[in-house]
């Protein structure tokens, strides 16, 4: 079995329409666009059933949203994560790559910020006397949660928008106060677009991790973050004879009945027998020729949702919540996650290390902003929701940028917009975090892709998908 090609040139093409020397992938060869997590699983799963696999990666390393940065000496996750009891397929990852031992549990305290006070609501009692919502207000969104956990069929609730649903069941004064800044801590701007299928994923794997953690908030750390998780499945993938291309960025795809082929932003062409693409939806779209118009359709009527996300070490605690999730509007951020309530101080030589995520729609003016343009604000507003911080406090900071973290769960999602494995383009196929059908990502929804989809795949793949009638090409 001979790996996929790799030519340094353009060349001209053949009379099948296939660069000259670049279709020879061997048998069974497949090269994956996009080495984050989602690309290096999948790049695994079919190196281990015996395809020859190139994985192909824009950044200098690979890990996408689970990769790692410096701050103040440390390295640690550039955006927040955290794992939970119910996570199976996260603890099942961690276990096969020999990291189970780095798995660690704790207890954490929730807080809201609101009407400018701070609030604990972090057990039964303080959530029967949280100042914003009356009792009535309380057990209509104790019922709100109890119904959601009961369903068990999400497509219905993918007819309904999440705000109107939530105010039929909780009432107005709980989606203004819970609900609402609840939604905008994940989808910002788009929030009124979210299908009522959004919220019920959400409220139906904290219930499920609550049932595993005994009632109670326990959620998991891993010792040296994801960095140590995405160092040991890169040593697994060189092992399995996978070849890593870093700083290869995609600028083209194309596939042709013999295969298929990357050009690389440099002018390498990359081709094999399948490629499958984990690029978000909209690059995806804007590199992929001759995508069929409905498959087009389809990949145009995802709507992505970016962020731009703050870490902070600082030398004190900004509070003993892990969460506090903010409703004022006049904050920058829409939470603020502070991992030193979960991880020990001293993993962070005494220090605490804060997370400010800011959830941004496509056409934010924040995309063009610097990062003393981000930061200014988001320093102001700190020092204005705790009176004992002080910007001196902070050792260092970053600013992480991701412009398509994940596909909002809009009106008729999976019927309408979530794209399929198959794109209508010969010996290219999609697996990516849009075809989560419904709820928020995370690493053990994406890791759920791939378990999920992975046989759809390689039916795919060996059938081949040439369109058995015309259609119009884009």
């Amino acid at each position: 079995m001979s790996a996929p090609m790799i030519t340094e040139r353009p060349a001209t093409a053949d009379g099948n329409g296939v660069p000259a020397g670049a279709a020879t992938g061997g048998p069974g060869s497949v090269a994956i666009a996009g080495g984050g997590l989602l690309g290096m699983v999948l790049a695994l799963r079919l190196a281990q059933s015996g395809h020859a696999v190139t994985l192909l990666e824009a950044a200098p390393q690979g890990g996408g949203l689970a990769g790692a940065q410096s701050i103040g000496g440390l390295d640690w996750d550039r955006f927040y994560h955290v794992v939970l009891l119910s996570d199976g397929r996260t603890r099942a990852l961690l276990d096969e790559l020999g990291l189970a031992d780095r798995l660690h549990w704790g207890t954490t305290r929730t807080g809201f910020f609101t009407d400018g006070a701070m609030h604990s609501m972090s057990d039964s009692l303080e959530f029967l006397r949280f100042p914003p919502l009356s009792l009535l207000d309380k057990l209509r969104l104790g019922g709100t949660i109890f119904a959601a956990s009961r369903i068990r069929d999400h497509r219905p609730l993918e007819q309904v928008s999440a705000v109107d649903w939530l105010r039929r069941w909780s009432g107005p004064r709980v989606l203004e106060k819970i609900w609402m800044p609840l939604l905008r801590s994940k989808l910002g701007d788009n929030a009124p677009l979210a299908s009522a299928a959004f919220i019920w994923a959400i409220i139906a794997r904290m219930y499920a991790a609550r049932r595993a953690g005994l009632k109670r908030e326990l959620f998991g750390w891993i010792d040296g973050g994801y960095g140590i998780v995405i160092e040991a499945l890169q040593r697994r993938l060189d092992a399995a004879g996978v070849r890593t291309l870093h700083d290869a960025r995609v600028a083209s795809i194309e596939g042709h009945a013999s295969g298929a082929v990357a050009t690389l932003a440099d002018g390498r062409r990359i081709a094999a027998d399948r490629l499958v693409s984990t690029l978000p939806v909209p690059v995806f779209a804007t590199t992929c020729k001759g995508l069929p118009s409905a498959q087009r359709a389809r990949l145009d009527a995802v709507v992505t949702q970016g962020i731009v996300c703050v870490s902070l070490l600082t030398e004190r605690p900004l509070s003993t919540y892990y969460v506090t999730n903010v409703t004022d509007r006049w904050v920058p951020f829409t939470g603020v996650i502070e991992m030193t309530a979960l991880v020990p101080p001293e993993r962070f030589g005494g220090r605490s290390l804060v997370y400010l995520p800011i959830y941004l729609p496509q056409d934010a003016p924040q995309w063009g902003h610097d990062d003393a343009a981000i930061l200014e604000p988001c320093l102001a507003a700190l020092e204005r929701m705790h009176p004992h911080f002080d910007r001196k406090q902070v050792v260092d900071a970053k600013v992480a940028r991701a412009r398509h973290v994940l596909a909002v769960s809009t009106i008729d999602y999976t019927g309408r917009a979530m794209p399929t494995v198959e794109t209508g383009v010969p010996n290219v196929f999609q697996l990516n975090s849009a075809q989560i059908a419904q709820g928020t990502l995370n690493v053990d929804e994406t890791l759920g892709v791939v378990e999920q989809r992975l046989a759809a795949l390689r039916r795919a793949m060996q059938a081949g998908t040439v369109p058995s009638a015309p259609e119009t090409r884009a």
